[in-house]
């Protein structure tokens, strides 16, 4: 520790600047002075995680992208952790877990907030995997817009990556049938 303090000592200081109402409690390890609203869920996406990584994808990251247009009421994440609902003063996140191999099609956000987020076409094959395992609860959107960048190319070639046989062909159906619609 910076402070020369051990960890127990700077913790109960910060709880005790918590009841005072000088600070929030975030999640584990992560505090922030009460009452900045400024702060985005985006940017404490890195701290949630001490021993994993992850990366904003699913609706979250195709409402960011542009190809939704309905605002999602949680920060839909995957990760290589488990599954779980992460509730903090700034944001619900909603962890999905996915399999090593596939763990990848990532990038940086270049806007305010620093995270990890998907690619637009690894963010549908995200969203089609999950639903494959999950009766199907990304398996439909109520709309999409593609812009003339996204490659539906590139998202054959990210469900050809999918470890099991069932979850790919229920992935390149369900992107074929979408390709074709729009």
């Amino acid at each position: 520790m910076s402070s020369g303090k051990s960890l127990s000592v700077v913790t109960q200081s910060l709880n005790n600047l918590v009841q005072s109402g000088v600070l929030a409690k975030l999640c584990r390890g992560v505090w922030m002075k009460e009452g900045n609203e400024a702060v985005s869920p985006y940017t404490i996406i890195p701290y949630l995680f001490p021993r994993h990584r992850a990366y904003v994808s699913f609706i979250t990251a195709l409402h960011i992208h542009g190809i939704i247009e309905q605002i999602p009421q949680v920060v839909t994440l995957a990760s290589t952790d488990h599954s779980r609902i992460i509730r903090t003063k700034v944001g619900v996140f909603h962890t999905h877990h996915i399999a090593p191999s596939f763990f990848a099609g990532f990038e940086w956000y270049k806007g305010a907030s620093s995270f990890l987020i998907a690619e637009p076409e690894k963010a549908l094959v995200d969203s089609l995997y999950l639903s494959a395992y999950k009766k199907k609860r990304f398996g439909h959107f109520p709309e999409l817009h593609f812009s003339r960048s996204f490659s539906f190319k590139l998202a054959r070639e990210w469900s050809d990556k999918i470890n099991s046989p069932a979850a790919r062909v229920y992935v390149k159906k369900k992107l074929e049938a979408i390709r074709r619609s729009s």
